[in-house]
């Protein structure tokens, strides 16, 4: 539809002169000292649409009184979005109503400095004008914002000054009302960027050089520099609480409350269940010392607040854990920095579309290449610059800590990005590593696992944000590597029990030596040392050769020479250990004279052991919740240790209940699985299965690389087409999960999701035995799912293991699956419907047996 230029006017003809009328798709800011101000020049822009009969849309979502009213102007359409339901659902009620709209149209905005209130942020400000006014422009429509001049800092004032077609500056010195056209697109005048005096309807220019120095030398658009970070909303709000808490007042008690809530709801959280906790274990010196370290503006996430929160309440309810706590001197990157960088970037439409369940997967790609290839904003790189001088060439990681993650109920366990950085080499190329981490981090927030699992858990439409933890990496310096003397991660409960003295209760452990990337990836053929925090010594191994056999062998750690994570033989750094780290990290064994990781020496000489168990107590009494934590130790001297919480997050765990689990019901020769003593990782329960998918080791063994991930492929699509109600357990050679296909079947969690039972079945190699996930991120999506997992021996003594009562009925595979790829694989992928009323798996965790028997 042709647009009518003679219907494009301000309503002031004087105004229209100045700028030369108005163009389809014009949006005019005026920064005004006040919003009367801004009234004066709303009423005849809106007076002039009704006269014309032209669509008036008025979006009224702040406090001051209202610019318009439908009984004034009849026709008006008066819109209500709500900013403090956040940035997301407020934009997109913005653009769903111009879109419903069709093409041109009046619209008039509230003052848009509001918006700073609700979002605590000038960046993100400029991120609404940045994202609305293109939108406003492609529909060839006309829009008014008011923006108090003043307020706002070149965060907010440069988006919009770059944005929009027109910008008006309006001064009111002493009743005499001026404008300064600042920038006037796609029209010009000798005299048009001139000051312009208001005189009965008509804009004259100012020619006196002292009139102008008068009226415009407070004029925000001086300088970009940056020096008006003190306007800055979120400066601001920083400086008064720092104010409030050197001078206090009579009422201080209420002040410091105040700037409390305020300061957690701008930069720590706005989650309901974590603001509880914010305000008992924050206090307001706490949040300005977190204030002063993050770069940019924003929320720090659930990951950085986790960390936090944790150390707020070792400190506030055990004070005498500050002993042996390691100090952290972490950075923040906000919120609105990832926004920020999506937005200017060009990729904020493409990762909208994300939140379209059908569309989700289909440019995830491509999105994340632009992701890739993106530019931070100068002032934020220079932040970043800041920070690298502050650590020197110390290892730092840089960590996701997304809105949703660490939080009650979704974990997101592995399924963002944590990126190490030696931080070795020239400022400049340690400076572009940094940045390579961010942008691969921000990528990852579109990778099809961390999708699918929020679609899983039905949060696919919540406003995910990336903010980054920065951290010193926790460690020391052995020659050329650089790594903890322990890593590990602990929780409050322990669903691993596996034998009758072990107290859940008690919390447990899983702990490596070097970096603690062994301890949570599934990576390689190497084991783990798991403690029972009640009886530590007491390990699922039996006799000194299993010990030997199952100990930890590898080593990761920071080769700072390579610039890089590497895995190490421990025999082949050994020269680099110190005496005290092997005395206590490792045994001797007698025969070959050579060491082993045992972390014997660390729990019978040290206090290690009750400080952990404490801590986990603490926390978990503090949350009135289990929890986990990742952790790393350092040494400061002999047999003296300092212990680094890095993580800590609500550990989503169903504790035990007692059931009657009657083994007796089965027949002998309907058992298809029984351990006496095996490996049980869940809650006592019975299944009833109506299917089940069954791995042969001996088919998938000899298969090749490719067959293999054909396999997890093909199992993945047997439980995408089955009913998502169907009770399926899934029983398989090695490690489910894996990343190396020789150890296990390499499926994605996405693709087993919706199993009930895992079975790890160790039929693979004659000395691999199965690493329990325990720790794990696989583990934490197993327990946040409520997923049984078991491991079962088959050479066990007591063992049954009869799979040839599953290969002696029909395969469904075909039937559920009929594709090429399925086709070649239906002697190695062998599906089974049961009936539900007839088939039994029970488990029971405190004796640690199970049995499965078919009808």
């Amino acid at each position: 539809m042709s647009i009518d230029h003679a219907n494009l006017s301000t309503g002031i003809s004087g105004l229209d002169k100045i700028i030369r009328g108005l163009l389809p798709g014009d949006n005019i800011v005026f920064q005004v000292p006040s919003i009367g101000d801004y009234l004066r020049f709303v009423r005849p822009y809106a007076e002039f649409a009704c006269d014309r009969d032209q669509k008036l849309v008025y979006f009224r979502f702040a406090s001051h009184a209202p610019l318009l009213d439908a009984g004034e102007y009849p026709g008006i359409q008066i819109n209500t979005p709500d900013p403090s339901e956040g940035f997301e659902p407020f934009i997109s009620s913005i653009h769903s109503t111009i879109k419903k709209n069709g093409r041109g149209g009046y619209y008039v905005f509230d003052s848009l400095s509001e918006l700073t209130d609700k979002w605590y942020s000038d960046r993100m400000l400029g991120n609404f004008f940045m994202l609305t006014c293109p939108y406003l422009l492609d529909m060839e429509a006309l829009a008014y914002f008011g923006i108090l001049r003043q307020e706002h800092s070149h965060n907010a004032l440069h988006p919009i000054h770059n944005t929009a077609q027109v910008i008006l500056d309006v001064y009111n010195s002493e009743g005499q009302l001026y404008i300064h056209p600042l920038k006037v697109q796609q029209r010009y005048s000798s005299t048009m960027h001139m000051l312009h005096r208001e005189d009965d309807g008509n804009y004259l220019p100012v020619t006196n050089s002292a009139l102008n120095s008068r009226i415009l030398s407070f004029s925000p658009f001086q300088s970009e520099s940056g020096s008006y970070e003190d306007k800055d909303m979120w400066n601001r709000n920083f400086a008064q609480a720092h104010q409030a808490l050197l001078h206090p007042t009579p009422d201080a008690r209420r002040q410091e409350a105040f700037h409390t809530d305020r300061l957690l709801k701008m930069a720590v959280t706005r989650d309901e269940r974590f603001l509880p906790l914010a305000r008992q274990y924050f206090s307001l010196k706490d949040l300005l010392t977190i204030g002063r370290r993050i770069i940019g503006t924003g929320l720090i996430g659930g990951k950085s607040t986790g960390m936090l929160l944790a150390r707020a309440m070792l400190q506030k309810k055990d004070p005498a854990l500050s002993r042996c706590l390691e100090v952290h001197d972490s950075f923040f990157v906000g919120s609105d920095v990832f926004y920020t960088y999506m937005v200017i970037n060009g990729c904020w439409w493409i990762r909208h579309q994300q939140k379209e369940i059908d569309t989700f997967l289909s440019v995830a790609e491509y999105a994340r290449r632009v992701i890739l290839t993106g530019q931070f904003p100068e002032d934020i790189i220079r932040k970043f610059s800041d920070m690298l001088d502050y650590f020197g060439q110390s290892p730092i990681i840089v960590r996701s800590s997304s809105l949703l993650e660490d939080n009650f109920g979704n974990a997101f366990s592995g399924k963002y990005e944590s990126i190490f950085c030696p931080n070795q080499g020239s400022r400049e190329k340690r400076l572009e590593n940094l940045l390579t981490a961010i942008k691969t981090i921000y990528a990852s927030t579109l990778s099809e696992k961390a999708l699918q699992y929020r679609a899983h858990l039905g949060i696919l439409d919540k406003d995910e944000q990336m903010p980054l933890l920065i951290q010193r990496v926790s460690g020391d310096l052995h020659k050329n590597y650089f790594f903890p003397a322990v890593a590990g991660v602990g929780y409050s409960y322990n669903p691993y029990v596996w034998d009758k003295e072990i107290d859940p209760e008690s919390g447990v452990l899983r702990i490596v030596y070097g970096m603690g990337t062994r301890a949570v990836d599934r990576s390689d053929e190497d084991y783990t040392r798991v403690v029972a925090l009640n009886a530590p010594e007491k390990r699922p191994e039996t006799g000194m050769d299993e010990i030997r056999r199952y100990s930890q062998r590898r080593v990761d750690l920071l080769d700072l020479e390579a610039n890089q994570l590497v895995a190490v033989e421990y025999q082949d750094m050994e020269d680099s250990v110190s005496p005290n780290e092997k005395s206590l990290l490792t045994s001797l064994e007698r025969e070959t004279q050579s060491r082993y990781i045992s972390f014997t020496g660390l729990f019978r000489n040290t206090p290690f052991i009750q400080d952990m168990r404490k801590i986990l107590r603490t926390l978990e009494e503090a949350y009135t919740y289990p929890v986990d934590v990742e952790f790393t130790l350092n040494f400061t001297a002999p047999e003296e240790y300092r212990i680094n919480i890095v993580q800590c997050r609500p550990f989503e765990v169903r504790r035990n209940i007692d059931v009657d689990l009657d083994f007796s019901r089965a027949e002998a020769e309907k058992v298809l699985l029984a351990s006496p003593s095996g490996t049980v990782i869940g809650r006592n329960r019975e299944i009833r299965p109506q299917r089940i998918i069954y791995v042969s080791g001996e088919k998938y063994s000899p298969l090749t690389v490719s067959q293999k991930h054909s396999t997890a492929r093909t199992i993945g699509r047997v439980m995408k087409n089955s009913d998502p109600s169907t009770k399926t357990i899934l029983i398989g050679p090695g490690r489910w999960g894996t990343t190396t296909v020789f150890l296990g079947i390499p499926v994605s969690f996405s693709e087993i999701s919706r199993a009930d039972c895992i079975c790890e079945v160790v039929d693979m190699g004659e000395n691999l035995i199965p690493d329990v996930s325990l720790g794990t991120h696989f583990f934490n999506d197993l327990v946040e799912l409520d997923i049984l997992y078991l491991a079962l021996y088959p050479r066990k003594e007591g063992t049954i293991f009869q799979p040839e009562l599953l290969l002696e009925r029909p395969n469904q595979l075909l039937s559920i699956v009929d594709d090429e790829e399925s086709r070649e694989l239906a002697d190695v992928v062998h599906v089974v419907d049961t009936d539900p009323g007839k088939s039994l798996l029970a488990a029971d965790l405190i004796n640690q047996h199970y049995l499965l028997s078919l009808e």
